[in-house]
């Protein structure tokens, strides 16, 4: 029997800053200060607000969260990330994820973050989300694709991990659905 979702997903995106280094490429995260996260180290992003467009939305809080300016055109759609939440449906997000390989400015401290230049080798998932693990690293690698999260009972832990590999590693017109993923029950 197919699970049904009694709300509907919360329009999240995220965004990665990628800069080059003599020591290799390092990618801009940045410890959550407040809400939800807190306490973790997480990508710049948030709710794509009524009307605008996830590359919209994330220029908005790429600026807001971190001070750095970025045209809509440079970012890289790179993934998207379902989040389902069964214990709390109302926190289920659908992520679009862009790589931010242009920008300009220096990362400032926001009441949202504190940002930080990470080396893409050596990621802190430990201080992440349990999930980043599974996805962050490949998605620096240059792997393109959907991928489904779905988290324990404690609304923390990963319980079921799918990811679908992306044709020709450019998003596709439609999303995957819940159905298009092989391993859920």
């Amino acid at each position: 029997m197919a699970h049904r979702r009694a709300t509907t997903p919360v329009q999240v995106v995220l965004c990665l800053p990628i800069q080059e280094s003599p020591s290799g490429e390092k990618i801009l995260l940045g410890l959550k200060q407040r809400g939800f996260g807190a306490g973790r180290i997480v990508a710049p992003g948030g709710k794509i607000e009524a009307g605008e467009s996830p590359r919209g939305a994330a220029v908005r809080e790429l600026a807001e969260e971190t001070g750095l300016l970025a045209e809509p055109e440079t970012l890289q759609a790179a993934a998207r990330v379902y989040f389902r939440f069964p214990g709390q449906p109302a926190a289920d997000m659908d992520c679009t994820i862009f790589l931010v390989p242009s920008f300009s400015g220096e990362p400032a401290a926001s009441e949202e973050l504190i940002p930080a230049w990470y080396p893409v080798g050596a990621l802190p998932v430990q201080k992440m989300w349990e999930d980043s693990a599974l996805w962050l690293s490949r998605l620096l690698a240059g792997e393109r694709f959907d991928a489904l999260v779905v988290l324990g009972a404690d609304n923390e832990s990963v319980a079921r991990f799918s990811m679908i590999g992306w044709p020709e590693k450019r998003i596709p017109a439609a999303p995957a659905t819940e159905a298009d993923f092989p391993d859920l029950t």
